[in-house]
């Protein structure tokens, strides 16, 4: 057990550090590397992976670090709802496919989209309250723009990659313990 445990935390770290890191290569392409989410990647894996405990709080953790180290994004309202928006996903991906008797394929992408969904509403909810405080409105055209509209090249990538980063870690037996 102990020996499980320090596997996820490593997991982890490397699932963190991969937040911080993917934004700095997407950010190469102008027309959509923000577009592409890099950020939510790492998270949904980890919490796929380690569980939703540690897709939690890699989730929430990432934004904030990289809006301290990096200047990006910007902590208010940015960093501090996208810390929201991607603790739900590690925490929802985590939960539900832990859940499923289906573990393959439709199991990943049954709990892919159902954190991606969360995810966003709470990231819609969060806008509202941060924005409300500044004294600014979050329009329904607000969020589906950020949710939807300027996030399908990363949506499409998450569900591309995800399930076969995770098929291929099944393959090889690296998740195997994990998929509890």
């Amino acid at each position: 057990m102990k020996n499980q445990n320090t596997k996820k935390l490593a997991y982890a770290a490397l699932f963190l550090a991969l937040c911080l890191v993917l934004p700095m290569l997407t950010g190469q392409i102008p027309q959509i590397g923000s577009m592409l989410l890099p950020m939510h990647i790492p998270v949904l894996l980890c919490g796929l992976v380690c569980g939703w405990q540690y897709g939690a709080a890699v989730g929430f953790v990432a934004p904030l670090l990289r809006s301290v180290l990096f200047g990006m994004p910007p902590m208010y309202p940015v960093a501090i709802a996208m810390a929201f928006e991607l603790l739900t996903y590690g925490l929802v991906i985590g939960l539900v496919y832990r859940r499923l008797a289906q573990k393959g394929v439709a199991g990943v992408y049954a709990a892919l989209v159902t954190a991606m969904v969360a995810g966003r509403l709470v990231w819609g909810v969060a806008e509202v309250v941060l924005l409300g405080l500044g004294g600014k409105a979050f329009t329904a055209q607000a969020f589906l723009a950020g949710a939807l509209l300027n996030a399908v090249p990363g949506i499409i990538v998450q569900l591309v990659l995800i399930p076969a980063v995770m098929a291929a870690l099944q393959k090889a037996g690296a998740v195997k313990e994990y998929a509890e």
